[in-house]
């Protein structure tokens, strides 16, 4: 029985990368030699366990044969006869296919040494085609190693994937997990260049998909082409370290663009209603979680009227902060705040520019909680009033609080 760390962990080893999650191969073994040594068995597909110690991952050497469509349709088959490089052979790309043996020596079959030195993302075999969650987790690690280009051939393969008509049945809980993943990286902006490039956007997020080539008023958006304009919100929101809501706000703040009609272009009128249904829809099908999805609604409906709110009455800013849900939930207005700043710098020139309308509203709400509503509630029910006459003096009160607490 051999153990070889393999993976993530030695690509990064090799590029200088820190590495927190170390996973192994073992050749020659049998369940039950692994379980007879305090290993504990975790895997549901295949046979992987968790070491009695370090809790690291030790998985058996295994080979996969397609028995049907989408990355559930595999056999998998494991046996103390599979060797290192059959197992390696399996992986997705060269870089990710290469094991260090417990003696330090280098095993890379394939070539993903090399490919590290050139900055290549390129697949290992034609067995990439199998499994079209691949073409998910190759953008996503463009998203991670965004000066890496995509191999000519894999990306050709790629395309004939999607036209093959693989990408077509992925499951939604996949489709989210890379996709929150690749939000997550250091460039997103690069997963979608590359799912685009290969014609799986099209398929997966046609909503998304649609943006490009839709042109918007130069006088407000410089870059003029609505894909463009989103390529840069979303590298806006990884350069200020937002959170995966904020991210999938600015992924989905402006779907309604890509349905506005041509004879109106470039003005999108109405496209903030637009946009929360197709990112509702989109949400569904994809299982966005529930914050993700709730934040990314608010955003997409109301940062047009956050982006005006220098110039709104102390009425109208009690308004906005009421469709916002603030006095429920203040804790959320920091995120909408941060996704409309990612959209309001993410045009060209605006890059660097501040945005105040961040200090301006949340000053506005500190103003109006300094409402004691209790009190106000107490007062009009003295005064004999319910429901509707309570809410309507908390409101005025809040006016008030924020004319006299912001407005100069």
């Amino acid at each position: 029985m051999k153990a070889y760390l393999v993976g993530g962990a030695v690509r990064d080893q090799l590029m200088g990368r820190a590495h927190s999650d170390h996973d192994w191969v073992v050749v020659g073994a049998t369940p039950e030699q692994l379980e007879a040594q305090g290993f504990i068995p975790v895997g549901k597909d295949f046979p992987v366990f968790l070491h009695p110690d370090t809790r690291e991952e030790w998985a058996l050497a295994r080979t996969e044969r397609k028995s049907g469509r989408g990355y559930k349709g595999f056999t998998v088959l494991t046996s103390p006869d599979v060797t290192l490089d059959e197992d390696l052979a399996r992986r997705d790309l060269t870089i990710n296919a290469m094991a260090r043996a417990e003696d330090g020596t280098l095993i890379d079959p394939f070539g993903g040494q090399q490919d590290l030195r050139d900055r290549v993302l390129r697949h290992v075999s034609p067995a990439f085609a199998e499994d079209p969650v691949r073409i998910l987790r190759l953008a996503r690690f463009a998203a991670r190693f965004h000066d890496f280009s995509v191999a000519e051939d894999t990306l050709d393969l790629m395309r004939h994937m999607v036209h093959d008509g693989e990408v077509d049945h992925l499951v939604a809980e996949r489709v989210w997990q890379e996709l929150s993943r690749g939000l997550m990286e250091g460039h997103p902006a690069r997963m979608f260049e590359v799912l685009r490039d290969c014609g799986a956007l099209r398929v997966l997020l046609p909503e998304v998909d649609r943006l490009w080539g839709v042109p918007q008023r130069a006088e407000y958006h410089p870059e003029v082409d609505t894909g463009v304009h989103l390529m840069m919100v979303l590298a806006m929101s990884a350069r200020l370290h937002a959170p995966l809501s904020v991210r999938y706000a600015c992924l989905c703040h402006d779907l309604g663009k890509g349905t506005t009609p041509a004879d109106v272009l470039p003005r999108h009128i109405g496209h903030e209603q637009r946009s929360v249904r197709l990112l509702k829809e989109l949400s569904e099908r994809i299982r966005v979680p529930v914050e993700c999805r709730e934040l990314a609604e608010v955003v997409a409906r109301e940062h047009g009227h956050i982006h005006q709110c220098l110039e709104l009455s102390p009425a109208a800013l009690v308004r906005l902060l009421e469709r916002l849900d603030a006095f429920r939930k203040p804790q959320r207005v920091p995120l909408i705040l941060q996704a409309c700043e990612c959209d309001a710098r993410g045009r060209l020139g605006f890059e660097n520019k501040p945005y105040p309308q961040a200090q301006w509203l949340t000053r506005a709400l500190h103003a109006a909680q300094s409402v004691i509503t209790a009190d106000i509630a107490a007062d009009a029910m003295a005064k004999g009033q319910q429901g509707p006459a309570i809410a309507k003096a908390i409101h005025l009160a809040r006016i008030h609080a924020v004319e006299h607490g912001v407005i100069p």
